[in-house]
């Protein structure tokens, strides 16, 4: 039996966050008019500011933008942050040598390991990464990850991606992040065997309180919906978190409140209710 949409808070809040696959999108991947309605009604109806906030990379904002609307979006697990036209606000890379000496901790206590790098608008892999991974995007650089990090390329790496091919992701994950150690923060958030590293310091959580606070939001002031280890810092961190119902266990644990699935418009059903309040509260003009 589904579980009943969470009952609106006492007092709706002035942002929302919401991861998008898993937890915005449907499990095939795509968003029912129900969900792309939501958001807009929100912002524009009720006055909450709504922030998607993704591990995807920056090459993948403009699709965003056009199948979900007009929002700022924190992408790269926090590594940037983009206006809701698309332009790049923030970012906070990996300095190359740092990304550098962290993939050459990782390799040699995993052998088998290979890697990706994410770049503001721009993707490569090492040969033995696999192709499912990237899409259908074009990939513009293939080499070892040695060769994309080195220095005087002029990019500036925010996201690195590591895969093996046999290690179970539980296993993998404990291995990568022992390996990393304080040189980056290590999440995963696909279900399958790959790792993801950011700068140190750098979550989703500490660049929506970062944002959220140049606007004059607390964090109490924040909804945040999520499904996957690496949306646990945000839901930390605010003031009310939700776990969609089809969550992996570690957020369903975390969370404060139960969103319905995201095959369900669970997000759409809580946004519902925040704007139903507010509306009803709003008071009559002549």
């Amino acid at each position: 039996m589904a579980p009943a949409p969470a009952p609106p808070l006492v007092t709706p809040p002035k942002l929302v966050a919401t991861d998008l696959d898993g937890t915005l999108f449907r499990s095939d991947g795509t968003l029912s008019r129900r969900t792309r309605a939501a958001p807009a009604s929100a912002e524009g109806g009720a006055g909450i500011r709504v922030v998607l906030v993704t591990g995807r990379p920056p090459r993948s904002v403009p699709d965003l933008l056009e199948r979900v609307g007009p929002h700022t979006v924190i992408a790269a697990n926090g590594a940037a942050v983009h206006s809701p036209d698309g332009t790049v606000a923030h970012a906070f890379p990996l300095p190359a040598a740092e990304a550098t000496r962290l993939v050459e901790h990782v390799r040699a206590a995993i052998p088998g390991v290979s890697f990706a790098v994410e770049f503001d608008g721009a993707f490569g892999h090492e040969p033995a990464f696999p192709a499912w991974s990237s899409g259908d995007e074009a990939v513009e650089l293939i080499g070892t990850a040695e060769e994309i990090l080195a220095p005087g390329s002029g990019r500036a790496p925010l996201k690195i991606l590591a895969h093996h091919p046999d290690l179970p992701l539980d296993a993998f994950y404990a291995q990568a992040r022992h390996a990393a150690g304080p040189d980056a923060e290590t999440t995963h958030s696909t279900g399958l065997s790959l790792v993801e590293f950011s700068a140190p310091g750098v979550t989703k959580a500490t660049t929506l309180i970062t944002f959220s606070g140049r606007l004059g939001i607390g964090t109490q002031e924040i909804a945040a919906f999520g499904d996957m280890p690496n949306d646990l810092p945000v839901l930390g961190a605010v003031g009310s978190s939700y776990a969609m119902a089809n969550a992996h266990p570690d957020v369903l644990a975390a969370a404060r409140h139960r969103a319905p699935s995201n095959d369900e418009d669970g997000v759409a059903q809580v946004l519902e209710g925040f704007v139903d309040t507010i509306t009803r509260r709003a008071p009559l003009t002549a």
